[in-house]
């Protein structure tokens, strides 16, 4: 059965008024689809336009030209930006400045207040959103003495209460530290697996796309490359040259092969141990 596609940019294009008059050009007739239940992770340099595709996605920006449908909803239509929004939820890369909440139940409760659910629906939605996110048992804590990661699982759960068709993390992770990043990511894939929430993970941490189902890398407001990550990451020469760093084995599996190794293609370090083993039993 063909997928419904969530997410269709035909031509799409937004630039941003500068002060002399002229406009910067920030998106391109970008031409793009993305179906729903995929986890999709857009990789780029500064100014590459990945995070104005974000909030052209979740109606905060509209296109200077060609059309943005998000569940068939044209984002130019101004009386329905608030649906779009509920069915796009965004996790920035600060936690603190989402968190306004004097407890970690009563910040996820503040979007569904904010838009009138029932206290008896809220209570159910905000109990199975930190269950979601592994953080019921800080129901009561105040949010500013979590950690980093618990505090993104406390603005992905506010999220997740709205119930939305996809979340965007733009940068979501950049402020954790490693085991921060680990907790988040491992979450995401989770609710895309268990809860089918369509994921697009906007970074900068080329680790981070190794288990998406699709890869798209953005250069001057195109996309420069798209598809499965094993697709994406073979030409690394190609990557490099615009700025955009690999995963550490396939940079590393890419120098040796230079020297002359006969190392198999892999993405991830345990294959790359693999295939080191089977060249030293070569040897």
């Amino acid at each position: 059965m063909e997928q419904r596609q969530l997410i269709e940019a035909q031509d799409l294009s937004f630039g941003y008024a500068r002060e002399d008059g002229e406009t910067r050009q920030v998106i391109e007739q970008l031409n793009l689809s993305i179906a729903e239940g995929m986890f999709v992770s857009i990789l780029g340099h500064n100014g590459s336009g990945k995070s104005t595709l974000a909030k052209l996605i979740n109606a905060l920006l509209a296109p200077s030209s060609g059309v943005l449908r998000v569940c068939q909803i044209d984002t130019r239509d101004s009386a329905l930006v608030w649906e779009i929004r509920q069915n796009v939820g965004m996790v920035f890369q600060n936690p603190d400045n989402q968190i306004i909440g004097t407890t970690v139940e009563d910040d996820v409760a503040f979007g569904l207040e904010n838009i009138g659910v029932d206290p008896a629906e809220m209570r159910t939605r905000v109990d199975d959103a930190l269950k979601a996110v592994q953080m019921e048992r800080f129901l009561k804590n105040q949010p500013h003495k979590l950690s980093g990661g618990q505090k993104q699982r406390v603005a992905i759960a506010g999220i997740i209460a709205l119930r939305p068709s996809v979340i965007i993390l733009d940068e979501a992770t950049s402020m954790l530290d490693p085991q921060g990043r680990k907790e988040v990511m491992a979450l995401v894939h989770r609710l895309n697996r268990d809860e089918g929430i369509t994921v697009l993970n906007i970074t900068h941490f080329p680790e981070e796309t190794l288990y998406s189902d699709r890869v798209i890398v953005m250069r001057g407001g195109r996309i420069y490359k798209d598809g499965t990550p094993e697709q994406v990451y073979t030409d690394v020469e190609a990557l490099q040259a615009v700025g955009i760093d690999v995963p550490f084995a396939v940079r590393l599996r890419h120098r040796l092969v230079r020297q002359g190794a006969d190392l198999e293609p892999t993405l991830h370090q345990e294959g790359l141990v693999d295939a080191l083993c089977k060249l030293l039993l070569k040897v």
